[in-house]
């Protein structure tokens, strides 16, 4: 096998040198001694023809390194590639890498990046839908490194007052794509950042927030009546039940599993990948929420979910829109049906005018603590302390008090 101190006595036109530990690689003498050029030989396996591979300079790249790389290469071969043709791909692509990107391409190129750290994939979806529906039409062909702020102006302008929500969405997608060109050094600055300067002023958050039409707390216990007129309860009335009983989200309840739910000790855990704020949620199961999920288990035979017609489907985000407006549930905004959504701040007032601290109600809907501080010393999900708020909030719903 070659060391260190054979090749530096390498003469200009020896022969090639069996560098050894990997079939084919030689070191070809430089036209000075002790210099040299790694190549592996070896019979492509795409053309049948021998080839040399050049894998570097000696002693620029020493020996391991060289072995190491054609190991790579012969790695390559043994999957029936070429490895010249797979390092002149590679390098092909790096190039056009290189050149400056349109809008459209560094979106979709930042979204690849992003795509795995979304929680399902309708988010992952309307991320990049968005930019498709508002941006592309504008700027979509355009270099980002030609992009002014008057050209995000102009991407935003028709929803800037009209659809604010979605205006702020739109602004920050755009500002992550130029991000990212900034990163790879396709752009020098963020164009985005300075838009507001050239649009009107928009409403603040606090003029143009639309709260859930609620039922109004007192009026629970007639919406509980409508819900449990029939002596056998329906599946869209059961997870209707169970959401205003334990106050949490409809998605929640229509992916609720049979193994989140410990019968023994009355918790339904939901992991935190099925959580809003991404942190797992422990609902303490009071009486009659405890009741629904045991009706449903002598319902559902087989599958996985709880709330599901063959216990692998789950029910629709409409099925209990559906049964609100059906039924006619007023809520607290005139002419406006009952929300689904709703009946959490049904809860968070009917706690609040009972009694409960702030703390309980808040961990019960699964609200993060926003001061930073507070939330790290605050680490007590308080679920026992919840127990009896949530029979009490049972009792009420139900008319058992």
């Amino acid at each position: 096998m070659l060391t260190d101190a054979k090749a530096r006595k390498l003469n200009p036109g020896e022969k090639p040198i069996s560098v050894g530990g990997v079939s084919g690689l030689y070191l070809r003498a430089g036209s000075k001694r002790g210099t040299g050029k790694f190549i592996l030989r070896f019979v492509s396996p795409t053309s049948g023809k021998r080839r040399d591979m050049g894998l570097g300079t000696y002693p620029e790249m020493g020996l391991a390194d060289a072995r190491k790389k054609a190991l790579q290469a012969r790695e390559f071969i043994s999957m029936k590639l070429d490895p010249i043709e797979q390092r002149n791909a590679e390098s092909s692509t790096e190039t056009s890498l290189r050149e400056i990107p349109t809008f459209e391409i560094a979106a979709y190129r930042t979204y690849e990046g992003i795509a795995a750290g979304f929680k399902n994939l309708k988010h992952s979806r309307q991320w990049i839908s968005t930019l498709e529906t508002y941006a592309f039409q504008h700027i979509g062909n355009k270099a980002v490194n030609a992009l002014t702020t008057a050209d995000f102006a102009e991407v935003l302008r028709g929803v800037w007052l009209e659809k604010q929500e979605t205006a702020s969405r739109v602004k920050q997608r755009c500002e992550r794509v130029m991000t990212w060109c900034i990163a790879n050094q396709f752009a020098s600055t963020n164009p985005v950042s300075a838009v507001d300067a050239l649009l009107p002023k928009q409403q603040s958050k606090s003029e143009r927030v639309a709260h859930f039409p609620a039922v109004p707390w007192r009026d629970l216990p007639e919406v509980a009546k409508v819900i449990l007129t029939p002596k056998t309860l329906s599946l869209s009335r059961q997870a209707l039940l169970f959401l205003i009983l334990t106050a949490t989200r409809s998605g929640e309840v229509r992916g609720a599993t049979w193994d989140e739910i410990d019968f023994e000790n009355r918790i339904w855990t939901i992991p935190a990948t099925r959580m809003k704020a991404g942190i797992r949620h422990r609902v303490p199961l009071n009486d009659a929420s405890l009741g629904i999920i045991q009706a449903r288990s002598k319902v559902v035979l087989s599958g996985t979910l709880i709330f599901s017609r063959n216990g692998n489907t789950p029910i629709s985000d409409m099925t209990i829109t559906k049964f609100l407006r059906d039924q006619k549930i007023p809520s607290d905004h005139p002419g406006r049906v009952a929300t689904a959504h709703g009946f959490r701040s049904s809860f968070r007032d009917w706690a609040s005018e009972n009694g409960y601290s702030k703390d309980q109600a808040e961990r019960a809907l699964a609200h993060s603590i926003q001061n930073a501080t507070e939330a790290a010393y605050h680490r007590t999900d308080q679920l026992e302390q919840r127990r009896s708020m949530m029979q009490d909030w049972a009792r009420f719903v139900t008319g058992k008090q």
